[in-house]
C-alpha cells in the first residue's frame, strides 16, 4: 500500500460499530465496567481512550512501526523519552537542536543526574568520540531546527549498534512522507504532531513511535504517571489532518524547492539553509536517506534591521511561532524557537540575529515567490568592496 492510500486506509479510520466515516470522539473521563471483579480494555481516559488509541494505531501504521503513544505536546513526547533514562546515564545529542529540547536538557535533566554531550551532528567522528561507558543513547534531529543541518542517519545508527546504544530521532520536519527512520534502523521516532502531521495549526500534540516493545511499555508508563495525555478532540483533529498529509506535503515541498532557489540567488540573502539545494553541505546524504528536502528552510539576511524590514513588508506568510500549517509561517528563531537559549549558545549554534525560518504552506507557489521578492526589495543591500 502506497503512502496516500495508507494515510486513509492503512489503519482503523472508520467506526466498526456504526460505519461512521471517522472515529468517534469518546468524550469521557471514565468507563462503566461490566464487573468490579474483572479488568477491561478501557477504564479511565488517562490510562487509555478509544479515540486516542485509534490515533496511536494510525501514526504507528504510517511510520511503519509497531507501537505509538500520543502526548499533549511535542515537548511532552520528548520529555517522556528523555526522562525514561536514569541518574548516571549519558546521552549524546546533536548541537543544532530545538530550543525547547535544549532547555529541557540544561534546566531539568541535569537536576536528575542525566548527562548530555552535544556534538557537531554532521561529523560522525564526534558522535563516536563522545561515547562513554555510561552512554545509553544517541539523539538526532535531522534536518535540524532551525539551521537544517543534515545528520547521516545510517552512520549514526551503525555507531550506535557497534556500542549497543539506542537511537532516537525527532522526525518532525520530514514526516513519514519523506523520511522513514525506523526503516533506516532508528529505535525511537518523535514527532511534534502540532506541525505537519496535523497540518492545520489548530492542535498541540506529540507522538512517540518504536518497534521496541519494552521501551514502548516504558513510554506508556511515562504517559500514565506524568499525565501528559492528548485530549480526544485533538486526537480526532490529527486523524483528520493525517488523511491529507501526502498531498499537503507534496505541494509544500514543490513550493519550497522553488523558493529556496530564488532566495539563494537574491542579493539581499546571505545564505539559504535548505537540504534540497545542491549547494547544501548535506545534500547528498539527504538524498540517500529522504525523498525530498522538506518544506522548511532558513535563510540569513544581513542583520536584525534587515529582518524587521523584510518581515514588515511580507503579506502572505504569517509571522508566528511553530510551523507545518497549511499557511506559510515565518519565524524568527532569536525571539521564538530559540529565545530560551542563551545568546552566546545561540550564536555558537549559528542562530544569528539575521536568521529567519520559513515553513512553506500550500498556497500557490507563484504568489509566495512574488510576495517574498517584493518584501526583499525593501531590504538594503550593502555594497561589496
Amino acid at each position: 500500500m502506497k503512502d496516500n492510500t495508507k494515510y486513509i486506509h492503512g489503519y482503523p479510520v472508520f467506526d466498526e460499530t456504526t460505519g461512521a466515516s471517522s472515529i468517534p470522539i469518546y468524550q469521557c473521563s471514565t468507563f462503566k465496567q461490566e464487573s468490579i471483579r474483572d479488568s477491561q480494555p478501557y477504564t479511565y481516559s488517562r490510562f487509555g481512550n478509544p479515540t486516542r488509541h485509534a490515533l496511536e494505531e494510525g501514526i504507528a501504521a504510517i511510520e511503519d512501526g509497531r507501537f505509538a503513544t500520543a502526548f499533549a505536546s511535542g515537548m511532552a513526547a520528548i520529555s517522556a523519552v528523555l526522562l525514561s533514562f536514569s541518574q548516571g546515564d549519558h546521552i549524546v545529542m546533536c548541537k543544532s537542536i530545538y530550543g525547547g529540547t535544549f532547555q529541557l536538557v540544561n534546566e531539568v535533566m541535569n537536576r536528575f543526574g542525566i548527562e548530555v554531550t552535544f556534538v557537531d551532528e554532521t561529523d560522525l567522528a564526534e558522535w563516536e568520540h563522545a561515547i562513554r561507558p555510561n552512554t545509553r543513547a544517541l539523539y538526532l534531529e535531522t534536518p535540524s531546527n532551525p539551521l537544517l543541518s543534515v545528520t547521516d542517519i545510517h552512520g549514526v545508527v551503525a555507531i550506535a549498534k557497534d556500542h549497543h546504544l539506542m537511537t532516537i530521532i525527532d522526525n518532525t520536519f520530514m514526516t513519514p512522507q519523506f523520511q522513514k527512520p525506523l526503516a533506516l534502523g532508528v529505535d525511537v521516532v518523535i514527532h511534534s504532531a502540532t506541525k505537519f502531521i496535523n497540518g492545520h495549526s489548530d492542535v498541540v500534540a506529540g507522538l512517540v513511535i518504536t518497534n521496541d516493545e519494552e521501551f514502548a511499555n516504558q513510554i506508556v508508563l511515562q504517559q500514565k504517571v506524568l499525565g501528559g495525555i492528548l485530549s480526544v478532540e485533538d486526537c480526532w483533529l490529527i486523524m483528520r489532518g493525517m488523511k491529507t498529509l501526502g498531498i499537503r506535503m507534496n505541494q509544500s515541498v514543490s513550493s519550497a524547492e522553488k523558493i529556496a532557489e530564488v532566495l539563494e540567488n537574491h542579493p539581499a540573502v546571505k545564505k539559504v539553509h535548505y537540504p534540497g539545494l545542491k549547494s547544501h553541505p548535506g545534500y547528498e546524504i539527504q538524498k540517500h536517506q529522504a525523498t525530498s528536502g522538506g518544506a522548511v528552510m532558513s535563510f540569513e539576511l544581513e542583520n536584525q534591521e534587515a529582518v524587521y524590514t523584510f518581515a514588515d513588508h511580507l503579506k502572505i506568510p504569517i509571522a508566528a511561532v511553530s510551523l507545518g500549517g497549511v499557511e506559510s509561517i515565518l519565524s524568527y528563531p532569536v525571539t521564538m524557537s530559540h529565545a530560551c537559549v542563551p545568546k552566546e549558545e545561540r550564536e555558537k549554534q549559528g542562530v544569528t540575529d539575521g536568521l529567519l525560518r520559513l515553513s512553506v504552506g500550500i498556497e500557490d507557489t507563484e504568489d509566495l515567490v512574488e510576495d517574498l521578492m517584493q518584501a526583499l526589495s525593501y531590504v538594503k543591500v550593502s555594497e561589496k568592496v
